[in-house]
């Protein structure tokens, strides 16, 4: 780059605000327009809603700021490498320069799938993408929300699918897919669907593109409006080599708009052929019963009114008989029974025999253990004063009393 030539002379004294405005005038006279590419740091965002930042490489590093309203079709992070087209201003009151950015975009395919990589991982630690949270999509839907560009080619193609299969409401929510605020709109017509809860199934869909146009439907804000449907939601964003991370929240993914209509009712053909195939089933079911039904008929015998009579007849003879057997047992038992009763004198009189030798064998026992029958040998017992035995002379006591076998005989 040729060196431009001075026009300030060396004699010339400035203010300090004229030589800044000066410096000011010549920098963004000389940058209107500038495009730079580096890695993102120090994000702030102020409460007035601008943003500012650094932009820096291994060298030097750059002020920058984005004011509120300019469009940012990502969140921006620290480390993110970036491309930022913008103009070069300066800032007097801190003697700096900075980049006042106009646009802003991801600085090559590497860095947006490492930044996709990184927010993959974040979001599925906390569960988003959990299989067991997945919703089946309803058998036969009568109302499909769709959440597209209505001006798309993914629209068309998803209401020419629907209409060769299968009738169906469509009710569209309109939202750009690509830019700024892609974002944010596809959310909103998810969540809308859901607050409305005017449809079986939705369907968030957009065409082809570079991975740079599909960023919104990777953005967080799309991501957690997915996995927080309740109504069960399909993604048919790109073609079948792209993924992006609302495809991992979505309860089914398919691999194009148009595999999502496919997917999200059946095909009249195949709706007849299951039908026929059910009515096979059931034809032949149905035949198989009468057949069984019919056999089984066929083996019943009928018996004549004699036939059922005489057998009546032989149940009762078996019932007389069994009652017959059963009476006579009784009353054999009751007649054994009556035998023991009449003999029941004899056998009172024989066990007060018994009992009358046995008192009289006993009361002999009791007498020849009586000293009375002693005293009848001529034997006699000599007492003391307090009626006690005296056996023995060396005892020393004065006897008062002598019984004999007929009396005692008193000696005081």
């Amino acid at each position: 780059m040729q060196k431009p030539e001075p026009f300030v002379q060396p004699d010339m004294i400035f203010s300090v605000s004229d030589a800044s405005a000066l410096l000011k005038n010549v920098v963004e006279t000389a940058f209107p327009r500038i495009k730079i590419r580096g890695e993102l740091s120090q994000i702030t965002r102020a409460t007035s809603g601008h943003m500012y930042m650094t932009i820096k490489d291994a060298n030097a590093a750059i002020s920058v700021i984005i004011w509120r309203g300019t469009p940012v079709p990502f969140k921006l992070e620290d480390g993110l490498e970036v491309i930022i087209t913008g103009r070069f201003t300066t800032y007097p009151a801190r003697s700096n320069y900075q980049i006042i950015a106009s646009e802003i975009e991801m600085a090559g395919v590497g860095a947006i799938l490492k930044m996709l990589e990184e927010r993959k991982r974040k979001l599925a630690a906390e569960g988003l993408f959990d299989s067991s949270k997945k919703k089946p999509l309803p058998r036969f839907p009568e109302t499909i929300g769709i959440v597209t560009s209505p001006t798309g080619a993914a629209f068309q193609d998803i209401q020419n699918r629907l209409r060769e299969r299968f009738p169906v409401k469509i009710l569209l929510y309109p939202a750009t897919v690509q830019g700024a605020t892609a974002a944010a709109e596809v959310a909103a017509g998810i969540e809308y669907f859901n607050r409305a809860k005017n449809v079986d199934v939705i369907i968030v869909a957009r065409g082809g593109g570079a991975l740079e146009d599909l960023l919104p439907f990777s953005e967080e804000i799309v991501v957690r409006a997915a996995a927080a449907s309740e109504i069960p939601l399909i993604s048919g964003v790109g073609h079948e080599p792209d993924w992006m991370l609302i495809d991992f929240a979505a309860d089914i993914r398919a691999p194009t708009p148009t595999g999502a209509a496919e997917m999200v009712v059946p095909t009249k053909l195949s709706l007849i052929q299951e039908l026929d195939n059910l009515w096979h089933r059931l034809s032949n079911n149905f035949t198989t019963r009468l057949t069984n039904a019919k056999s089984r008929l066929e083996s019943i015998t009928i018996k004549s009114p004699k036939q059922l009579v005489m057998e009546q007849t032989q149940r009762l003879d078996d019932v007389s008989r069994t009652m017959n057997l059963i009476i006579n047992s009784k009353l054999m038992t009751a007649k054994q029974k009556m035998e023991v009763v009449g003999n029941f004198q004899n056998i009172l009189q024989t066990r007060i025999s018994l009992s009358n030798q046995s008192i009289t064998h006993l009361g002999q026992m009791l007498n020849s253990l009586s000293y009375k029958s002693v005293l009848q040998r001529g034997y006699a017992i000599v007492r003391d004063k307090n009626n006690q035995i005296i056996s023995r002379k060396s005892e020393n006591l004065k006897p008062v009393a002598i019984e004999f076998a007929d009396g005692v005989l008193n000696l005081d």
